[in-house]
């Protein structure tokens, strides 16, 4: 009788999930947390608040960070920091977080 036996070919889902943990960065340990804060760029914090330099991905983000925070002061677009600007890529070492392949 046939059909108990596991399937010997992978599943979509199974597929999907492993790209998904080899290209998503999770950002932990030393690493992580200089992406986290701006200081390594992977892609996270882009903008940096004048006030109390909290960082944020987008422009968006920041308009609500600055209505919750700092209501009684005006949101200026211009007077945010972009911390990609500033920054030059060090491509010789890998970014933070991103788990690769098992097989060597």
């Amino acid at each position: 009788m046939t059909g108990k036996a596991k399937p010997k070919k992978h599943t979509a889902k199974e597929v999907a999930a492993k790209v998904d943990a080899a290209t998503t960065n999770r950002g932990g340990g030393k690493a992580g947390q200089a992406d986290r804060t701006g200081q390594e760029k992977g892609g996270h914090a882009k903008l940096e608040c004048p006030h109390c330099k909290a960082t944020v991905p987008d422009s968006k983000t920041m308009q609500i960070h600055h209505e919750a925070r700092h209501p009684k002061i005006p949101f200026e677009e211009d007077k945010l920091v972009n911390l990609h600007a500033s920054y030059t890529a060090d491509t010789s070492k890998p970014r933070p977080g991103v788990r690769g392949s098992f097989k060597k």
